[in-house]
């Protein structure tokens, strides 16, 4: 059945006016919503996704730049992203809680094995799509092997690794969501307690989820474009200028 569209307006109304002013809880004895606690829950996700995202890429990235750099573990680097896509995300939580705990730690080692896949699987096709002849003019030239990922595969691959950054981190924002089930009181707190909350508070929880995934978009969308060779960023306007 479909909603009017005025309960549909009511409820986005109600779910902004949450964001934004405190009001006492379902249950009573409590105020709730509110900029303040918002922003509290707000930090905390940025927080815990951060710090995944920071660990994902200290262990992915130099494996998937040296893999694609030797030209072997393609089959590694498949069957890695093929297994990051298969796995749920809340029985991977709930498998850290049981076997570590509650807390920051094991919602950091869940979503951090979470943002791994991509980002492996697009350092590694990225450094493999650069083109070999610069690779072995680069090597006549003197340059020594970290010296050809530094200054000629890195800054070509920019592009496909950073598709593969962004996607972790927009999946590992989603799922700092699901945080306050292992005890890290998250923006899902606002979408797994409807019972405090109120279903107003359920959708000011999506809505704020959305916006950060969005911001977080953004935000890479242009460390992308600072790290794009200017060149290689010319070049790729030009090709869809004239498809």
């Amino acid at each position: 059945m479909t909603l009017p569209l005025a309960s549909v307006v009511d409820s986005f109304t109600g779910a902004i006016d949450f964001i934004f002013s405190t009001r006492e809880a379902v249950g009573g004895g409590v105020q709730v919503g509110g900029l303040e606690q918002v922003w509290d829950l707000m930090a905390k996700q940025i927080e815990v996704s951060a710090l995944a995202l920071a660990v994902a890429l200290a262990l992915a990235l130099p494996i998937g730049l040296y893999l694609g750099h030797r030209g072997t573990g393609e089959l590694l680097a498949v069957a890695i992203g093929n297994a990051g896509r298969a796995i749920p995300e809340l029985a991977l939580i709930a498998f850290m809680a049981a076997f570590i705990g509650l807390g920051v730690f094991p919602l950091t080692i869940a979503l951090m094995v979470l943002g791994i896949p991509p980002i492996l699987t697009n350092a590694f096709v990225g450094i493999r799509q650069v083109d070999r002849d610069a690779v072995e003019a680069a090597r006549g030239m003197g340059m020594t092997e970290l010296e050809v990922i530094r200054r000629v595969e890195l800054p070509l691959a920019v592009p496909t690794i950073m598709t593969g950054v962004r996607t972790a981190a927009i999946n590992i924002v989603a799922t700092a969501t699901i945080g306050p089930l292992v005890g890290v009181v998250t923006l899902g707190d606002f979408i797994i307690n409807v019972n405090v909350y109120g279903d107003e508070g359920v959708l000011a929880g999506a809505i704020l989820v959305a916006l950060l995934a969005l911001a977080v978009e953004l935000l890479l969308a242009g460390v992308q474009r600072l790290l794009t060779p200017r060149g290689l960023a010319l070049q790729r306007e030009a090709t869809r200028a004239t498809a």
